[in-house]
């Protein structure tokens, strides 16, 4: 993970996970713009199902498997964005300009990212590129999707709105991150 304050994220109280013992995320931004995330799930990786690198899954659905997840806006947009990240390597973004409305998403690099599975725990980092993120002080929604071997999903967020699981919902958004300053 990269060298930071680790954000412990929280399982939705409607579904327990007893695979999972805690998920932590690392966020920093770097002097030119990008961001840093360090995903960390300790837990039982015999009782989830594990995207590997061998199994392509659908871009646009890579939520609906064991997938890391950052939402990501700027105080007083509306717009927003998504980027969700498995294990296999693969990621996808989605642009929204209000709450789960999609738009296009414009071109850009890919992110970094790489996977390390030491005992008993599954450790994903990200370098986010600048060009892929909007200017300025950021706030972020960090989540996770974990999916056990029964095909049920249990949802992880620093931040849950009350209700049923929303990672769209803005009362998640909790972590503030500055832009770096020159």
């Amino acid at each position: 993970m990269p060298d930071s304050l680790v954000h412990a994220l929280v399982c939705h109280p409607a579904a327990p996970d007893a695979c999972v013992r805690a998920i932590g995320v690392s966020a920093r931004r770097e002097a030119d713009g990008a961001l840093l995330l360090g995903y960390r799930l300790d837990g039982d990786p015999g009782a989830l199902r594990i995207p590997d690198r061998a199994t392509a899954l659908p871009p646009e659905r890579l939520w609906a498997h064991t997938c890391f997840e950052l939402f990501v806006t700027v105080d007083g947009e509306r717009a927003y964005r998504e980027f969700n990240f498995s294990p296999n390597g693969q990621w996808m973004r989605f642009d929204f300009d209000d709450y789960r409305q999609r738009i296009a998403s414009p071109a850009g690099p890919a992110p970094q990212i790489s996977l390390r599975e030491p005992s008993r725990c599954l450790e994903l980092s990200v370098r986010l590129p600048a060009e892929l993120l909007p200017a300025g002080d950021l706030l972020v929604g960090l989540t996770a999707v974990v999916e056990h071997a029964d095909g049920s999903h249990r949802y992880w967020a620093l931040r849950h709105p009350s209700g049923q699981p929303d990672f769209h919902h803005r009362d998640g958004f909790a972590l503030a991150l500055k832009a770096p300053t020159p």
